[in-house]
């Protein structure tokens, strides 16, 4: 295993380290003391794992095709910008913005997230992108969704507490987002439609999480015990008298 120090590091620098240590054909890295250091991650294309102690800076994982990120602790915002492939396990809480335009991979996050998660998140191809969640989320969580999954669980809710804030899916128009618990209508964009999940929910349910749960030490069953609520678009064009004559 190579390990980088980061401590002081610039973030050009530590960049600069990771891909001199991938080209040398490195397939585990340790970065040590990392502290809000931008870009880590962004472009990279190698099957390697990059294990992060400290705190990444904004825009980790931007435009990332492969790689493996682990961050054991909190990670900041604009996570995983229009990634293609790849996976990133968070054991702690997330900032905004995460997955912005997301085409394809995996973002895992143990605790909290915050506002405006899975914006513009699409997929490509036949990639399903998936944003999982196991705390709470802030404002306009799925806003714009035009593909993939996103899985919101409030693991640590208390009864009858809100696991999401307002404007939940607002634009929201391709996609699916399965939230833990029961959501009102009132909290959602008006193009959405809330649902029960089926049978073939549940299969998905349980595919994306089993995987979730073992990057966690969680109880599957445990997790899968409680009702979830399943959000789609019924409508293509919701605002079309707002924006058009």
């Amino acid at each position: 295993m190579h390990v980088i120090q980061g401590k002081g590091l610039h973030f050009k620098d530590l960049n600069a380290q990771i891909r001199a240590a991938l080209a040398d054909g490195q397939k585990e890295i340790t970065l040590k003391d990392v502290n809000g250091q931008y870009y880590i991650g962004d472009g990279l294309r190698e099957k390697a794992t990059i294990n992060i102690e400290g705190v990444p800076g904004n825009d980790m994982a931007a435009f990332m095709d492969g790689p493996t990120l682990v961050i054991n602790g909190n990670a900041q915002d604009n996570i995983a910008n229009t990634m293609n492939s790849g996976k990133i396990i968070i054991h702690g809480n997330a900032g905004d913005v995460l997955g912005y335009g997301m085409r394809g991979g995996k973002l895992h996050i143990l605790g909290d997230v915050g506002y405006r998660v899975g914006i513009h998140m699409k997929g490509l191809n036949k990639q399903i992108p998936c944003i999982i969640a196991g705390g709470n989320a802030g404002d306009f969580f799925g806003e714009y969704l035009a593909g993939g999954v996103l899985i919101l669980l409030g693991l640590d809710a208390k009864e009858g507490e809100s696991i999401v804030g307002d404007y939940i899916a607002t634009g929201m128009h391709g996609g699916r987002i399965f939230i833990r618990g029961e959501i009102e209508q009132k909290y959602c964009g008006k193009e959405v439609g809330i649902f029960e999940t089926d049978e073939d929910d549940m299969k998905t349910l349980k595919r994306y999480l089993t995987e979730y749960c073992a990057d966690f030490k969680l109880d599957l069953d445990e997790v899968l015990s409680k009702k979830f609520s399943k959000l789609v678009p019924v409508s293509s064009r919701p605002y079309g008298q707002l924006y058009a004559y």
